[in-house]
C-alpha cells in the first residue's frame, strides 16, 4: 500500500501554496502526438493493454450481497462480475457455453445465472448446473462447460479484473484504501461521448483549467491553479482545495478536518477516476468504444463516516446534482471540442507543461507499458 501525504501534511502543503501563490510542479514537459487520439492502430494497442492490466470494473459496494451481479463490456469484452455464496467476487466472460448469448444484462441479484435463450443455468461460481432436455446433449460434460473465468481481485473497496496474462500489476501495486465498507452506491448511470477516452481523462488530471473552463461553477469556490499532485506507482492523486480551507488556520492542528475543504481526485491507471467531494464520492470508469468514442460508467457513493457519524444522503444527492449539472458538462464539452478539432490538423502534438504533472505521468506510464507488451 502506498503512503500518501497525511491530512496534516497535506494541509500545510496547501497553506504554503496559498501563501506563496505556488502549486505542485512536474519536472518535465511532454509532447503527445495528436494522432494518438484518433489512430486505429494505437487504439487497438491500448485495448490490448487494458486486457492485460488489472482494471477497475466496479466498486465492491455495487455487489453488496450474495448473488449481486454487474454485467457490462470492459475493453470491448462482455463480462459479468458476481458475488458468490461464499462472499467472493468472481468475474466471467458473459457468454453462455451453449450458443454464446449473454447470460445476464445490467445489474441485479439472482440465485443463479440463467441464459434467456435456452435456459442453460449456471451457479454463482460459474459452474453449469442445469440443461433443459439434457438428453439432447449426450456425452456433454457439465464440468467442462462452465462460464469462462477472468482473474478477479477485490482491493481497496474496488473490484479489479485482468482479462489476459498481465504485463504489470497496474493500479494494484500501490493502491490505498479508497472505499470503506460503510459507503453505499446511491446512483449508477452511463453515457457516451464522441471523444477519445484519454481526452476525457485528462480533464480531471490538472487544475490549470479551473479558472477559465469552470469560471462560474467550480472556480467561485476553488483556487486558481493551486493543487497538490502526488504520483504513486502508475497512479496519481490531485487535490483541489476550496477557498474555505483558510478557516482551518484558526483551528488547532489536532482538530483540523479536511472533509469539505478539498476535492481529492485519484487517477487509477489506466481509465478510472475516483473523486471524493464534500458530501459524496464518484467513481468514473472510461470505457474506450472506438478511437473517437467513450462510454462513461458512473457510480455515485456516500462518503466515508466522519468521526463515526453517518453521512447525510440528502446532502450527498444534492452534491452529486451540482457536479453533474456543472463541472462534468463543461469537461465533456471540452473533450468533445478537442476531438472534433483534431480534424483541423492544426496540431501535430499537444504540449503538457509542468502544471500538468499528473497527465505527463499518465502518458509516460502508458507509453512504457505499450512498449513492454509489443
Amino acid at each position: 500500500m502506498t503512503e500518501l501525504l497525511s491530512d496534516s501534511d497535506l494541509i500545510e502543503r496547501i497553506f504554503g501554496h496559498i501563501d506563496n501563490n505556488t502549486t505542485d510542479l512536474g519536472d518535465r514537459v511532454w509532447r503527445e502526438p495528436a494522432e494518438n487520439y484518433r489512430s486505429v492502430a494505437r487504439f487497438e494497442a491500448e485495448i490490448k493493454l487494458l486486457r492485460r492490466l488489472p482494471v477497475a470494473y466496479c466498486p465492491s459496494a455495487a455487489l453488496p450481497e450474495k448473488g449481486s451481479y454487474v454485467a457490462r463490456v470492459a475493453a470491448r469484452t462482455p463480462l459479468v462480475a458476481v458475488r458468490g455464496d461464499d462472499g467472493v467476487v468472481r468475474t466471467f466472460r458473459n457468454a453462455c457455453r451453449h450458443r454464446g448469448m449473454a447470460v445476464v444484462e445490467g445489474e441485479g441479484c439472482a440465485r443463479s445465472l440463467t441464459c434467456p435463450y435456452h435456459a442453460w443455468t449456471y451457479g454463482l461460481d460459474g459452474q453449469l448446473t442445469y440443461i433443459p432436455g439434457d438428453e439432447g446433449f449426450p456425452g456433454l460434460d457439465p464440468k467442462e462447460h462452465g462460464l469462462i473465468p477472468v482473474t478477479t481481485e477485490e482491493r481497496g473497496g474496488l473490484v479489479f479484473v485482468t482479462q489476459k496474462d498481465p504485463v504489470s500489476q497496474g493500479a494494484l501495486a500501490d493502491l490505498p484504501e479508497l472505499i470503506a465498507p460503510e459507503q453505499v452506491v446511491f446512483d449508477k448511470s452511463e453515457m457516451v461521448d464522441e471523444a477519445n477516452w484519454k481526452l476525457i481523462g485528462e480533464t480531471s488530471m490538472e487544475g490549470y483549467h479551473i479558472r477559465s473552463l469552470h469560471n462560474e461553477s467550480f472556480y467561485p469556490y476553488g483556487l486558481d491553479n493551486i493543487n497538490v499532485v502526488e504520483t504513486f506507482g502508475p497512479n496519481s492523486r490531485i487535490v483541489f482545495p476550496f477557498r474555505r480551507i483558510d478557516k482551518l488556520r484558526d483551528i488547532p492542528a489536532e482538530k483540523r478536518r479536511l472533509q469539505g475543504m478539498i476535492t481529492d481526485v485519484y487517477q487509477l491507471f489506466p481509465n478510472t477516476h475516483m473523486s471524493v467531494l464534500s458530501n459524496h464520492s464518484i467513481m468514473i470508469i472510461l470505457e474506450p468504444v472506438t478511437p473517437t468514442q467513450t462510454r462513461w460508467e458512473i457510480y455515485r457513493l456516500s462518503n466515508k463516516f466522519v468521526d463515526g457519524a453517518p453521512v447525510d444522503l440528502t446532502a450527498a444527492k444534492r452534491d452529486a446534482g451540482f457536479v453533474s449539472d456543472t463541472g462534468l458538462i463543461e469537461d465533456r464539452q471540452a473533450a468533445r471540442s478537442i476531438q472534433a478539432g483534431l480534424e483541423a490538423n492544426a496540431n501535430s502534438h499537444f504540449t503538457f507543461g509542468r502544471f500538468e504533472k499528473g497527465i505527463v505521468h499518465f502518458h509516460a506510464t502508458l507509453d512504457e507499458l505499450l512498449a513492454n507488451q509489443a
